[in-house]
């Protein structure tokens, strides 16, 4: 049976290929998905997004910290939603953005909300007034964890990423990689870096928040000016291909995040690449990194630094199929297929003895 699912972007961040951001990765996934499967896909997203399948635009919010800017994008959000759903004969919407709760959502269509950020950055009220036809569902076992005992009972679904070729490490040095941000925490694995004399790679987009804008200038810059140390590199954003290619050839992906991570697609990615990670362990980052056998979990910079110098006892084929095991893209890809199934079965079923 041919689906139409209707997938709904966090509105300040383009998707589709070349997206930075984990829910964007995640929406562009199976939006990629739906579309090789022949199914109907309609992607609710800002300006400058390249879906696979249909693009609903609204404008893009460069400065989404400004109250009055965001109210004015809730309202050419709703609208655009609301022409969608009386457009299209939608089966499934599909909530990406952390602001869900913010719209008129209709009752009519299943609802899947993906949590794609910790429980606590919600409001805790919006779980006793959810609609019978909304599903959460999470991403993570931590992340289910922390629910109230309204979601106690929430399908789980994590993360997945492409599983490439085998490459042979060719190259001496460490990458770090995401949004740039002061909760990202980058600045302690450049740090880490010039104690152990291996120069790090840093790749990721400064997005135009005043907060983080100030995070890169005053906290990353001044390591990758500094020139009387190991000297560090400044990629900006990277391209899938040679994001992949760094992944591969890097001796290790550092990861000191202070974020609690509901998961962490940068850390499975690395670790299909064969490339171990050493990582903070922040939220989900003990279900993805074992100690010891697939990287190592720290917690200074100093332990960093340390653990860089033992990388080489951790085995790239072993870290690959970790990846293949737990974090394929065509496993969630199915699990959310299955999902979406019984949704509409649920819906169709509950019309039937209504």
């Amino acid at each position: 049976m041919s689906l139409t699912v209707l997938s709904f972007a966090y509105p300040y961040a383009p998707v589709g290929f070349g997206c930075v951001g984990g829910s964007e990765q995640i929406l562009t996934d199976i939006d990629l998905a739906l579309v090789a499967a022949g199914h109907n896909s309609l992607v609710l997203a800002c300006e400058g997004s390249r879906p696979a399948g249909k693009l609903l635009s609204i404008p893009r919010l460069f400065r989404p910290e400004d109250e009055a800017a965001r109210y004015w994008c809730r309202k050419l959000v709703q609208a655009c939603l609301n022409r969608a759903l009386e457009t299209y004969q939608v089966d499934v919407v599909h909530m990406h953005g952390y602001n869900f709760y913010e719209y008129t959502l209709p009752l009519h269509v299943p609802v899947l909300v993906t949590l794609h950020v910790a429980i606590t950055s919600y409001p805790q009220e919006i779980w006793t007034s959810l609609a019978p036809n909304i599903q959460v569902q999470c991403v993570s076992e931590t992340q289910r964890r922390s629910c109230p005992p309204e979601l106690c009972n929430v399908p789980l679904i994590h993360n997945g990423v492409e599983i490439p070729p085998p490459a042979k490490k060719s190259g001496d040095f460490a990458i770090v990689l995401g949004r740039i941000c002061p909760e990202k925490n980058q600045h302690a694995a450049l740090e880490a870096g010039s104690r152990a004399k291996l120069p790090v790679f840093l790749g990721g987009q400064v997005f135009p928040w005043r907060a983080h804008q100030a995070y890169f200038r005053e906290k990353i810059q001044p390591l990758l000016e500094n020139r009387n140390c190991i000297q560090h590199k400044f990629c900006g954003p990277l391209p899938p291909q040679q994001r992949q290619q760094l992944l591969a050839q890097a001796k290790c992906l550092l990861h000191p995040t202070l974020a609690p991570e509901t998961s962490s697609l940068v850390a499975m990615e690395a670790l299909a690449a064969g490339t171990p990670v050493i990582a903070y362990p922040s939220g989900a980052l003990p279900e993805i990194v074992e100690d010891g056998v697939t990287g190592f979990l720290v917690d200074s910079v100093e332990s960093m630094a340390e653990a860089i110098g033992r990388i080489e006892s951790i085995r790239p084929e072993v870290c690959r199929e970790a990846a293949a095991e737990r974090f394929s893209r065509t496993r969630m890809i199915r699990q959310y297929f299955d999902l979406y199934d019984s949704l509409v079965k649920a819906q169709f079923l509950g019309r039937l003895s209504a």
